[in-house]
């Protein structure tokens, strides 16, 4: 296997500061995007320049859990439903199994599903500052073996169910969330909104629900209506190295707008936003810069930095959002700005990459 090639990083910027004032989080900050896509960091930028002057952006952790699922094999589906059903009264030796392995693994609560005969067991765990994908595989390792030892009708089948679900979209993470469930919020006045924005905040909320709501419909999308949060995602878990591939379930979530007392409220759910701040990639010395310019590697208690760092990527997905559905309520304006910064005029209507 050949050394990987350190001459073609990918572009990375700093945009805001972005200002956040809460619950856990109240600071100004710089936030680094690494990505291809040039008209990201001047768009996410606008959205952080005018969420700044309107006050700010105000993110809250609704739920934390990182999950795996293991499923066995019952002889019957009748063995497979009383085995469910006694699970839910055997939680606290469930809880003390991955105690005895990990500082840092903490069980919370479990969910069945059962197809058949077979007995889907989905663990939910809180990991440190840890995106904790190897940490909660771990635990359920040893779980299913004490699962296999109290219950000797079963037979193992996959340590990993797919009912986790780790890096595929699903109903399951949409409802009960998998890594940081985040919501931001911010109100936007119609000045700000007319300044900076070049739309109201009549114009937005309409085509969040005629783009967005609908349009997302239409698609067939999976608990799932926002405009484009899979971009901002890819540029922050690059440049502070996550698994870019969570960007498929953390991408899932829903924009949601309306005009209050005369303002543009805004705010975008993410209930899948799989980061941390310690584990593999995050030695890196770009990482670590980035990490640190975040304030996310702070001593603080554990869990704390990664919770801060899942917090900063909702607002930064909040600030892209939001100018990306301004730059679409006016007609023309999306397409200009990408050929102003991503083509080559050749001659009069003609362009090249």
């Amino acid at each position: 296997m050949e050394k990987l090639s350190s001459s073609a990083p990918i572009p990375m910027q700093t945009i805001g500061p972005i200002k956040i004032i809460g619950p856990e989080v109240i600071d100004e900050i710089q936030v680094p995007l690494a990505t291809f896509e040039s008209p990201l960091w001047p768009s996410t930028n606008r959205g952080a320049k005018v969420t700044f002057l309107a006050g700010g952006i105000k993110a809250t952790i609704f739920k934390e859990n990182m999950t795996r699922s293991s499923v066995v094999e019952a002889i019957s589906a009748e063995r497979a439903v009383a085995i469910a059903q006694e699970l839910r009264n055997r939680l606290q030796e469930i809880a003390a199994i991955p105690r005895q392995y990990s500082r840092f693994t903490q069980f919370i609560d479990l969910h069945t599903q059962i197809v058949a005969n077979l007995l889907y067991v989905r663990f939910e765990f809180t990991t440190g500052d840890a995106s904790g994908h190897n940490m909660v595989t771990l635990a359920a390792e040893h779980i299913l073996n004490w699962l296999l030892q109290q219950y000797p009708d079963l037979t193992y089948v996959s340590i990993s169910g797919n009912f986790c679900t780790d890096k595929k979209t699903s109903a399951v993470n949409g409802i009960l969330g998998r890594g940081k469930y985040v919501i931001a919020e911010t109100t936007i006045d119609r000045k700000l909104c007319a300044r900076f924005l070049k739309t109201t905040p009549e114009k937005i909320v309409n085509i969040n629900i005629k783009k967005n709501l609908l349009g997302s419909i239409l698609a067939g999308s999976l608990r799932s209506a926002n405009a484009d949060y899979a971009n901002r995602l890819l540029g922050f878990y690059l440049a502070t190295g996550q698994d870019a591939a969570n960007i498929i379930e953390g991408s899932q979530g829903i924009t949601y707008a309306e005009v209050k007392n005369d303002q543009l409220y805004f705010s975008v759910t993410l209930p899948n936003l799989i980061v941390g701040t310690h584990g593999n990639g995050k030695e890196l010395p770009f990482v670590r810069e980035n990490l640190a310019q975040l304030g996310c590697l702070d001593a603080r208690a554990p869990g704390l930095n990664s919770r801060r760092l899942a917090i900063i990527a909702a607002c930064t997905v909040l600030c892209g959002e939001l100018s990306l559905l301004a730059a679409q309520t006016n007609p023309g304006e999306l397409m200009q700005s990408h050929l102003a910064m991503e083509r080559k005029s050749t001659k009069a209507g003609e362009c090249r990459d």
